[in-house]
């Protein structure tokens, strides 16, 4: 066992996908995508695993989800909550939308206290990258002053679907495999000649080369980085809530960049040919079920994926 916790950001209720997609099943014994990450996490050797959630909707994931994975592996609830807010801060008029994915991994930051890794609850992200994310987790912070990081990095054409766009973080590597820019594209399309974003609701578009790498949000961070993605998120109030007080989030990948642009931190960037697995809309289900049938067959994974005994 590695001592690491793996975060789950599980708070989106699926707007693009039409439904509480967390607890969608989708294997052949009606297992959801989530359980396919924590039974790869669990034979990587992480120690627990830790569900960032909402109030409103605990009763179904812990009845449709949690009451599997707490057989498994040790399982610890966080609340991701729009009045959880810097003191001197308060909760905009109308705003319904949730803070973002930094915002969600703040929410765990009483309950992790050893290294970690971060994923969304909706993806499939493969054997491989679990057991390399463990591997680093393994090693110690060099003493250099330094936060040291990584992430996995998947390749563009890779984690696309012809149903609709996505968001990614759109990333550079140096020649030595360290991050040295990740821009966060919440519209990227699958085009006839390859991915592409836009920045201006489709008005625009700017080519994506193949190969380019992109994070799935799959993090490994020291201990110590909570305390930096909390220090951030007033910084980004202040910045950003008088201007966009309704839809402004506090994207994980921005508060990366800034650490990285602060030389405060670096990235490690770990590759992988895996294929990106996710139902950001309903019509990608079947796909996904075909996917996963596959590998059971194949014998990746056991049917059922848990043991009943």
């Amino acid at each position: 066992m590695v001592e690491a916790a793996l975060v789950v950001l599980a708070g989106g209720m699926g707007s693009r996908y039409g439904g509480l997609k967390q607890i969608d099943p989708i294997g052949p014994d009606g297992e959801v995508i989530l359980e396919y990450s924590v039974h790869d996490a669990v034979q990587a050797g992480f120690s627990e695993v830790v569900v960032v959630i909402t109030k409103a909707m605990e009763h179904d994931f812990r009845a449709g989800v949690g009451a599997r994975l707490e057989r498994q592996v040790s399982v610890k609830y966080a609340y991701q909550e729009l009045t959880d807010m810097p003191p001197g801060f308060t909760l905009p008029p109308g705003r319904v939308k949730p803070w973002g994915t930094g915002h969600a991994v703040l929410a765990a930051r009483r309950l992790v206290d050893t290294p970690f890794s971060v994923i969304n609850a909706d993806d499939f992200y493969g054997a491989g990258s679990f057991a390399a994310l463990a591997e680093f987790l393994r090693r110690p912070q060099a003493g250099d002053g330094m936060e040291h990081l990584a992430m996995v990095g998947y390749k563009i054409e890779n984690t696309v679907t012809e149903h609709g766009s996505v968001a990614r973080g759109v990333c550079q590597v140096d020649a030595d495999g360290h991050l040295t820019s990740i821009v966060e594209r919440t519209r990227i399309e699958q085009a006839p000649g390859g991915a592409r974003y836009s920045e201006d609701d489709g008005a625009t578009w700017t080519a994506i080369a193949a190969g380019t790498p992109v994070s799935m949000n799959l993090w490994g961070f020291p201990a110590s980085f909570i305390e930096t993605i909390e220090a951030g998120f007033p910084r980004f109030l202040d910045a950003n809530l008088a201007a966009d007080p309704l839809k402004c989030e506090y994207f994980l990948p921005t508060v990366v960049q800034d650490a990285i642009t602060a030389r405060s931190a670096d990235v490690i960037v770990l590759p992988t040919d895996e294929r990106w697995r996710g139902v950001t809309y309903r019509e990608d289900k079947a796909t996904v079920m075909d996917a996963i049938a596959a590998m059971h067959r194949d014998g990746v994974y056991p049917t059922p994926l848990w043991s009943r005994a």
